[in-house]
């Protein structure tokens, strides 16, 4: 396997694109299936209860992991404008800086998630019922978050740098493990949701092992040496001004996810479990959608640090047609399936089926608009501006719907009316991204300077950039 950076400034965008972007979908339907697998198996053997139970961890964990997860972005683009610009040293400074800061953010995040869980938990009025075996859950799988950071600050560096096919195998290998030790420990050793959680730990962990060889192994800028691992100043200042605002971006989108869920755990246990397998199964769909707004992210970041400006704007606009394309075909598909689907999660409620099917109806056939939104988002981010779409996001997302929240839906208090806020939000906020991208590109490209000599410290300025 080619372990050098490919150049994503030269050729046809369309199918470059096209063959770039799969196989980040499939990495991520596979990330998905660790947590599909979790609710599988426990709905085939635990019951609709324990389906409930490892749903109402998901608005959580997604709450405390994303906003370190935003700084695997900030890596990603500072290596992809390195690379774009041919600055070879400024890529392995950032590389090397990424993955300390990936392990530290693993330990905080699980002296975090294991210390709050009950809390937070109760927070979320998750009923007593499932309490027990959430925090079960969150607790074991916070165990492994390290592993996780690890995967997802590597893997966004081998995408940086043109590599999508190496992080699908590795997970691919985690994933059919992690299946393998569900029905292990849940058939076998009988241990409910403590067994999934168990398994996607010890899964993840194989994965980071898999990438960090990877990059161990690599021929250029992006080669991991772990007797040169240190922190870099102004390469962890490049990675905190993109990665933090994104990372605050997708703390506070999942803050109003989190407050959706606590209404939705006010309808009781049915609909709980009902809500939890079609946010999985539609997670398969928004997997899909987000891949196409990370090969936005790569492909602008690369083309921005070569200061190709007219390229940026048609890797825009084809990307925007390609998950338009892919959010309405497999939006549909998980609708129209959506019984069948849903089956496969709930064996022994026919009334938790019917509250999935309602929340399948108002996200699935609209969800295309997430996709438009979330490529806008990451475009933004490909041209350096991370800032600008957390302000967007904070206001059009989360700032509408939990306003929606605590006046339409306290009206009307549906699911139906629920679940409407989050269509309205994705196309005001894809909008306004939209229009703001074209703007700022423009000015970038009046007073172009490349992105990499953007953050000069002052003790830098005083001593002429000399480290």
């Amino acid at each position: 396997m080619n372990s050098k950076s490919a150049d994503l400034t030269q050729g046809p965008l369309l199918k470059r694109i096209i063959l770039y972007t799969i196989p980040i979908i499939l990495t991520g339907i596979l990330q998905l299936l660790f947590n599909a697998a979790d609710l599988i198996v426990v709905g085939q053997y635990c019951g609709s209860i324990s389906v409930g139970a490892v749903g109402a961890t998901g608005p959580v964990i997604n709450l405390l992991v994303n906003l370190f997860i935003g700084l695997s972005v900030g890596a990603g683009v500072a290596v992809a404008h390195g690379i774009g610009a041919g600055k070879s040293e400024d890529v392995r400074r950032v590389v090397h800086t990424s993955i300390p800061l990936s392990v530290i953010c693993g330990i905080v995040l699980t002296a975090i998630g294991i210390a709050g869980a009950k809390t937070i938990l109760r927070l979320m009025d998750t009923p007593e019922d499932a309490l027990k075996l959430s925090l079960s859950y969150m607790r074991i799988y916070f165990c492994g978050i390290t592993a996780s950071m690890l995967y997802n600050f590597g893997a966004a560096i081998l995408r940086a740098a043109g590599d999508t096919k190496s992080p699908l195998i590795y997970l691919m290998t985690a994933g059919i493990l992690n299946v393998i030790l569900n029905l292990f420990f849940v058939i076998v050793l009988k241990m409910d949701v403590s067994g999934v959680a168990l398994a996607t730990t010890i899964s993840q962990c194989v994965s980071a092992f898999l990438i960090i060889r990877a990059l161990m192994k690599r021929e250029d800028a992006c080669r991991l040496k772990l007797n040169e691992i240190k922190i870099y100043k102004r390469q962890l200042l490049r990675i905190l001004q993109i990665g933090f605002p994104a990372g605050i971006q997708g703390s506070l989108f999942s803050i109003s996810n989190v407050i959706i869920q606590s209404s939705v755990n006010s309808f009781g246990l049915a609909v709980m479990s009902g809500n939890a397998a079609a946010q999985n199964i539609e997670g398969f769909v928004y997997t899909s959608m987000n891949s196409v707004s990370q090969t936005a992210l790569n492909f602008i970041g690369q083309n921005h640090g070569a200061g190709k400006f007219d390229r940026v704007r048609k890797i825009m606009f084809i990307c925007l047609g390609f998950v338009f394309v892919t959010g309405i075909t497999l939006g549909l598909i998980a609708f129209t399936f959506g019984r069948p689907l849903l089956s496969i999660y709930i064996s022994d409620s026919d009334e938790a089926i019917k509250y999935g099917i309602v929340r399948l109806t108002y996200i699935c056939i609209p969800y295309f608009l997430c996709g438009l939104m979330d490529v806008a988002t990451g475009s933004l981010r490909g041209i350096g501006s991370s800032v600008t779409p957390l302000i967007i996001t904070v206001a059009g997302v989360c700032g509408f719907r939990i306003v929606w929240i605590y006046t339409i839906f306290r009206k009307f208090h549906s699911l139906e009316t629920l679940y409407i806020s989050y269509t309205v939000s994705w196309a005001m906020t894809f909008i306004t991204e939209a229009i703001v991208f074209i703007l700022l590109l423009r000015h970038q490209q009046k007073k172009f300077v490349p992105f990499t000599d953007n953050i000069v410290s002052p003790l830098e300025k005083r001593t002429k950039g000399t480290e």
